[in-house]
């Protein structure tokens, strides 16, 4: 994977700079810009991921053990909870998620510039394109443990390409074996990606080899076979929930529109223009006679695809989850049609440049914007005494515009700094390491609890209201509510005392006194 093939025989350009050592360290650089500045990364379910980790570091025990308690397990996405429980101890836990945010976009770029290398042998302009999708949407929401694990799966594959290209199949067989059970403890998804992709892209190489189609698809088979160690775990799996099957076909009918949001943010225009031009370097790989698809790679995507095609949506945005490493895959697929007539295109390299770096200013932009709101918000924590029981209730509006509300978890920072409970961790049933301890909280011990609708309205008409929330909770179980966004009328608010308001969010305090 070194890039001295870059200096031998390549006509001179720009593109030799492209293919250097320093370029690779700048564009992983590059891509932790944006998460530098916030102390919190603003992204949807970091704040809950956090108070997760609180419990789990046993810093508060005290007051937390008094409403949660903590188990490890050994299930498919703990990877992050690992690696927090190592470092916090060290930096603390705010700098410890933070840190480990940022290496998630740095991660995934070297996977993306080292598949380009290992595929055609430099790293080529196409896979700049691929660079800004490391902030896709499912990496927006906050799934840490899903996207560390598909950052090291793109590594994970372009080592096997690599070793592949040398026979070093014993110790590539060797190796798999602990990479493959390290992807699996961040994500169970994860694992089943790469061990699909390298499955596709072994089958693919084996026929560019010449090898028959029976044997190509034998010997793919019989090559996975390190990474099967997990599969023991599902001998005693329980799964967090599930999609109804009537569903299947709604999920289908959402296919296209996951592969349309990949980038989706902030800004509308600015988000689907940038996949217009993923799409239109797709078209041009596929239609320039001086450019082609990686047959590996190119199997490696029909496989993802088909795995995107099956998955279901209810699975917790399963299937929107596998859509940008669609993107990046194919991206990444594009090289020289001659692999010994390296392609001098100075253009394209530059628009990739360009493209990454509009991406990632408007990345950064929309994060700062995002971290000011979220200061705003955390003000709340102050007048929510230590060691207090918070129902938190997020108010979202019917009409869900392109902007990502990202303030839905927000309330789990009650958790993290002021050793309070919130009603907002994740319901993942048995496979959960976190459950409550309360009793009589009903629906409101666990997420989703806290996400309210301000009506009633088409499809979410079975979502409470911020009304009947307030009219339903158990009051003599809480001390305070905390409401975001709240959209208050007459008669609500009986038995609530207000006790701090910006002119957007509240925090009212119980009356046990008076009751409801």
């Amino acid at each position: 994977m070194n890039a001295g093939a870059a200096r031998q025989g390549r006509p001179r350009s720009a593109l030799t700079l492209l293919d250097s050592r320093a370029a690779f360290a700048l564009l992983v650089l590059l891509s932790a810009i944006p998460l530098l500045g916030p102390d919190v990364s603003p992204l949807v379910d970091v704040p809950g991921h956090m108070a997760r980790y609180r419990v789990m570091l046993g810093t508060d025990a005290a007051t937390l053990g008094q409403y949660y308690s903590f188990e490890w397990k050994p299930i498919g996405y703990i990877g992050f909870e690992l690696l927090v429980s190592l470092i916090a101890p060290i930096t603390g836990l705010e700098p410890a998620v933070k840190l480990l945010t940022i290496a998630i976009p740095m991660i995934a770029v070297a996977g993306i510039l080292n598949l380009s290398r290992v595929a055609h042998g430099s790293v080529q302009p196409s896979a700049l394109f691929a660079v800004p999708l490391v902030y896709h949407l499912t990496f927006l929401y906050g799934f840490l443990n899903y996207t560390m694990a598909m950052a090291l799966m793109l590594n994970a594959l372009a080592l096997w390409l690599w070793l592949g290209k040398r026979d070093q199949l014993r110790l590539r067989a060797l190796l798999f074996v602990p990479i493959s059970v390290s992807i699996w403890l961040f994500h169970v998804i994860g694992w089943m990606a790469l061990g699909l992709v390298i499955f596709m892209a072994e089958w693919a190489s084996r026929r560019e080899r010449g090898e028959p189609h029976f044997r190509a698809i034998l010997w793919a088979a019989v090559s996975c076979l390190p990474m099967c160690l997990p599969m023991l775990a599902f001998l005693n799996w329980s799964p967090a929930g599930g999609g109804a099957a009537d569903g299947i076909w709604m999920s289908l009918r959402a296919k296209p529109l996951w592969l349309l949001t990949v980038l989706r943010d902030r800004w509308i225009m600015f988000d689907l223009a940038s996949v217009a031009v993923l799409l239109v370097m797709l078209y041009y790989g596929w239609r320039s006679p001086v450019q082609r698809y990686s047959r590996p790679l190119l199997a490696a995507v029909a496989g993802l695809f088909a795995l995107f095609l099956v998955m279901p949506f209810q699975q917790a945005f399963a299937d929107a989850r596998l859509a940008p490493y669609l993107f990046i895959l194919a991206l990444v697929a594009i090289g020289p049609a001659k692999a010994d007539r390296p392609v001098s295109n100075n253009f394209l390299l530059y628009a990739g440049l360009a493209f990454v770096l509009v991406r990632m200013v408007g990345a950064a932009i929309s994060i700062s914007i995002e971290w000011d709101s979220w200061k705003q918000r955390l003000v709340a924590l102050d007048h929510l005494p230590y060691g207090s029981r918070v129902v938190a209730f997020s108010t979202f509006p019917c009409e869900q515009g392109w902007r990502m509300r990202r303030s839905g978890h927000i309330a789990g920072m009650a958790v993290v700094r002021r050793g309070s409970f919130s009603n907002d961790q994740y319901n993942l049933g048995p496979s959960a390491l976190l459950t409550v301890k309360e009793r009589g909280l009903g629906r409101f011990a666990l997420d989703p609890s806290q996400a309210v609708a301000d009506r009633h309205c088409g499809a979410m008409i079975g979502d409470p209201t911020l009304g009947e929330s307030l009219a339903e909770f158990p009051r003599d179980k809480f001390d305070y509510v905390w409401l975001i966004d709240p959209q208050l009328r007459p008669g609500m608010a009986r038995g609530l005392q207000p006790v701090w308001s910006d002119g957007r969010d509240m925090v009212l305090k119980i009356d046990h006194d008076r009751g409801s």
